[in-house]
């Protein structure tokens, strides 16, 4: 199985990173410039205001929107200076959670953590819990104990990282946890990545030290390093980049932690645009789809909420068997596979429910359950799943740490057509951008005409003016622009015309 990693960078407005497995899309992620992750974030906030009733306090970061702070995220002062050995954020129990009056005090500064971005009117959720990643540790600062990730399960591995782990120079009244990147990695490289993470933890405690809050100490790295850092694994046989900048940067990047894998990025050089090169545009245009259909013919279909999604399987055109039974468990497995697909693709989080089609065979009923959460593991984030109901419903959580896909790349307008989101002008500008670069190859082409709403085209002729005069002369061909205000938000139109004025199919 080849897999690679295709990173298109070459606008600086958006990052868009895809990992493909034999030709297939399974990871989509993407990052606009204007509104970059904040998770992992470390800031000097204020306190601004202390809820008992909801045991929670409000602290002003210098953003937006004020941090939300639950008392189980406030690390008591005796585990900070290691004194309370079972003081951990998981080992204290309801009953002996301290009052948040007693942590905190109104105008306190305070260190946090941004744990999840701010979603619709929610501001973003914090945690005094400062842990910094790497590509193998995650160093935890005054938190006196060390582990292992969870997401490593073989016995012997674990054991072998327990003693490994031991026997690291952790500064005092620190902790690491080795990350699943860690299964199978020397002592050697463990220590690097320590002294890499302790060498960040010292800027940021200088500046601690220096700053009035509210003020941010340490900022996480851009969607391209953090996929080099955190989705890069030693099965990625290539990592493709369309930018020249930052095919040095993730270079650089990884001589620094991981040297022996340096070779392994590469520049794209050619003039087709990278994605439509590995043919996925298509596809990732597709994501918001309602509906996906399945490759024996069945269906699924998607509804999504701020805080839940909602999916319905339905056997539709599946090449029906001479059992119904066996129709619907061969659609459930299906089904099963890309819906844990399309929630990795769509980047869902919060309570999903799904409803796959009526089973009556018990045995079908407990093979679907191992087969779905079998491919459920691939997923990065965290996912807790219930068993199926008599009516083959199951319900799952899966961790919500940033805004979904749909959320990155569209935004409400009234002119919706029922789904309630329209691309933004900056998303379909874009787009255009890459349809027009896409057909300047066809040699039959010498004149585009790009027809769309305003508030597209004023994005086109101010902020990307320079990109469109640059195609032309590259690829010696006309591009007009042209305005319609009957036009939707999200509608577009392009025509294609030869040398002698004919249209042009593409």
């Amino acid at each position: 199985m080849k897999k690679i990693m295709l990173i298109n960078a070459i606008e600086p407005e958006e990052s868009r990173i895809a990992v493909l497995e034999d030709e297939i899309l399974e990871e989509f992620y993407i990052e606009r410039r204007s509104r970059q992750q904040t998770v992992g974030n470390i800031y000097i906030g204020k306190v601004v205001n202390i809820e008992s009733s909801i045991q929670a306090a409000f602290v002003d970061l210098g953003i937006k929107k004020n941090g939300f702070l639950y008392v189980s995220d406030i690390m008591p002062e005796a585990e900070s200076k290691g004194t309370q050995k079972k003081g951990s954020k998981q080992s204290r129990s309801e009953n002996s959670k301290p009052k948040i009056r007693s942590l905190l005090k109104k105008g306190q500064n305070i260190v946090v953590q941004m744990t999840k971005e701010g979603i619709g009117e929610k501001g973003p959720s914090l945690t005094t819990y400062i842990s910094l990643p790497g590509r193998y540790l995650v160093l935890m600062p005054n938190v006196n104990r060390n582990g292992v990730s969870r997401k490593i399960t073989d016995e012997k591995e674990r054991k072998r990282l327990k003693k490994l782990v031991e026997g690291l120079n952790v500064p005092p009244n620190m902790g690491v946890i080795i990350r699943t990147a860690g299964l199978n990695q020397t002592k050697r490289e463990l220590n690097r990545d320590l002294r890499y993470l302790h060498r960040l933890w010292k800027v940021v405690s200088e500046k601690i030290k220096e700053k009035k809050a509210p003020f941010p100490l340490y900022q996480e790295s851009d969607l391209v390093i953090r996929a080099i850092r955190d989705i890069f694994s030693t099965d990625i046989d290539e990592i493709i980049i369309d930018s020249q900048d930052v095919y040095k940067r993730a270079r650089e990047f990884l001589r620094l932690i991981m040297p022996k894998y340096e070779r392994r990025v590469k520049l794209f050089k050619e003039t087709e645009p990278l994605f439509h090169k590995f043919k996925i545009e298509e596809e990732i245009e597709s994501i918001n789809n309602r509906e996906v259909i399945l490759p024996g013919g069945g269906s699924i279909i998607i509804e999504q909420t701020e805080a839940l999604v909602a999916i319905d399987v339905n056997s539709k055109k599946f090449k029906e068997e001479d059992n119904p039974e066996e129709t619907a468990f061969k659609t459930n497995c299906e089904a099963a596979q890309e819906i844990s697909r399309q929630i990795r693709l769509r980047d869902m989080g919060g309570e999903v429910v799904i409803d796959f089609i009526d089973m009556k065979e018990a045995n079908h009923i407990r093979k679907l359950e191992k087969w779905f959460m079998d491919v459920l593991k691939r997923d990065r984030a965290r996912i807790t799943v219930l068993k199926l109901s008599k009516f083959c419903i199951t319900e799952m959580t899966r961790q919500r740490i940033r805004s979904s896909i749909r959320d990155v790349l569209y935004t409400k307008c009234p002119h919706c057509v029922g789904t309630g989101f329209v691309k933004t002008a900056e998303s379909l500008g874009l787009s255009i951008l890459r349809i027009t670069k896409f057909a300047a190859h066809n040699e039959n082409i010498k004149k585009i005409e790009i027809y769309a709403n305003d508030q597209v085209v004023m994005f086109l002729q101010n902020q990307k003016r320079g990109n469109v005069a640059k195609m032309e002369g590259e690829f010696n061909k006309e591009v007009v622009i042209g305005k319609y205000n009957g036009f939707d938000q999200d509608k577009i139109k392009i025509k294609y015309f030869s040398s002698n004025g004919q249209p042009v199919t593409l």
